[in-house]
């Protein structure tokens, strides 16, 4: 059995890590770090993983409209990089109400979204060639009639920690609210 818990981090950074510290003592095994629309969860959980040894920190729950599909796996591999393999991911939806309104990105196919990005992050993950998509959301790279026409298949240059970390995937209602 593992203790967990989510972490408010409204009084800032450094109160949330003085927290986790005395939540620790206290024998706890993972702590979440909500994406919400204050702090940019990421920069909370680097900085926890840099004030950690054992603890196992996650993204609770990381926004899918808020990253493209291979920076959500670059972040991932660097908190993972940061915590020795301790991270966990968590993706959600979110609502239209925060998606819409406060980043201003249409709220379309949320069940469809989090499947192309998650088959995206593993090719991301994996390294064994450079990342190339062709989906309803997502194309990798983009066509040259959508862009510049200079765009090219890459892979993360990074050498993560693990190939393949522990996603959590979110769900509020039928087909994630779509």
């Amino acid at each position: 059995m593992k203790i967990s818990t989510m972490l408010s981090y409204s009084d800032g950074f450094q109160q949330a890590a003085h927290d986790v510290a005395e939540m620790k003592k206290a024998g706890l095994d993972l702590v979440g770090v909500a994406g919400a629309y204050g702090f940019d969860s990421p920069s909370l959980m680097g900085y926890l993983a840099a004030l950690t040894e054992k603890m196992e920190i996650g993204a609770s729950i990381l926004p899918i409209y808020t990253r493209t599909p291979t920076l959500i796996a670059m972040t991932a591999a660097g908190i993972d990089a940061l915590s020795n393999a301790r991270f966990h991911l968590g993706l959600g939806a979110s609502g239209p109400q925060v998606i819409e309104g406060f980043h201003g990105v249409p709220y379309s196919d949320p069940l469809g979204r989090t499947r192309q990005i998650v088959e995206i992050r593993r090719d991301v993950w994996k390294r064994e060639a450079p990342v190339v998509h062709q989906g309803r959301n997502f194309t990798l790279p983009l066509p040259p009639d959508e862009g510049t026409g200079l765009a090219k298949p890459l892979k993360i240059i990074a050498h993560q920690v693990r190939s393949e970390i522990l996603v959590w995937i979110a769900s509020l209602g039928k087909r994630m609210c779509s």
